[in-house]
């Protein structure tokens, strides 16, 4: 039973994802550590398979709407991904226990939660995340690339740590200092996210043993939630559903930071 009611939540992970572009580590990791009745560890290193397949799935309609800088990507990329697998072996020292990791992961979704409120209460259309007008975005070329570089393995890092895609740090990372248009900054987001979560997933293979049947099985579900989100998105402004999610998630971490 518990089981089924996971698998459905699933189609809800891949539906946030599709609908809202982002949320899918948020809540793949709630439902495997506390619905389905993973470990901590074991949670987070299945978040990261699910959803970094998800994501390629999701980057489709994306790349063929010619929504994905791959430029950029390709300096972001690198940095994040050995980032992501640094992050994985981190949360294998000694000191790093199931506790840290969710306390830490339960801090991730109070800023997420917090950042999703208020980006759905802009009143402008055009301004989808706070940031600088466009004229104050760094314009010079190499400091563009230091920076990318540093958001990427920063980005990593909390992706390999905690499970956690970083889409709600990379899309803001992308406007501002890649200077991309919000759509294109979606979209390029989906392919670093798969490649983050492969390199940090690889960095958990040793550590944890996986339930393959379950991880392909919630796999299938998110694909499903992506498949019927990227059609929904099309008749539904995913602005509307940002704030209630954002309480939503808001909810979902006070409970992690409480219950633990």
């Amino acid at each position: 039973m518990r089981l089924t009611f996971g698998l459905f939540l699933g189609i809800f992970v891949g539906l946030t994802l599709g609908l809202i572009g982002g949320g899918g580590s948020i809540l793949a990791v709630p439902i495997l550590k506390y619905v389905i009745g993973v470990s901590t560890k074991e949670a987070i290193a299945m978040s990261l398979f699910i959803v970094g397949i998800v994501s390629i799935i999701g980057l489709i309609p994306h790349w063929r709407q010619g929504n994905v800088n791959f430029s950029i990507a390709l300096i972001f990329i690198p940095p994040a991904m050995i980032g992501s697998f640094l992050g994985a072996k981190i949360s294998d020292l000694p000191i790093i226990n199931e506790t840290i990791q969710l306390i830490s992961f339960g801090i991730i979704m109070l800023l997420a939660s917090v950042l999703m409120i208020l980006k759905s209460n802009q009143k402008s259309e055009n301004k989808d995340i706070i940031l600088p007008e466009k004229k104050e975005i760094i314009k010079n070329k190499y400091s563009q690339l230091f920076i990318t570089i540093i958001e990427g393995f920063g980005v990593g890092i909390l992706t390999g740590f905690v499970g956690v895609g970083g889409g709600f740090l990379i899309i803001p990372a992308l406007v501002l200092v890649g200077g991309i248009p919000m759509k294109e900054a979606v979209g390029t987001s989906l392919i670093i996210i798969a490649f983050n979560s492969v390199s940090g997933f690889v960095g958990y293979l040793n550590q944890v043993n996986l339930n393959w049947l379950l991880m392909i099985s919630f796999t299938v579900a998110a694909s499903i939630g992506i498949i019927m989100g990227g059609y929904l998105s099309e008749k539904i402004n995913a602005k509307y559903l940002q704030k209630g999610f954002g309480y939503f998630v808001l909810t979902v971490a006070i409970f992690i930071l409480i219950v633990r």
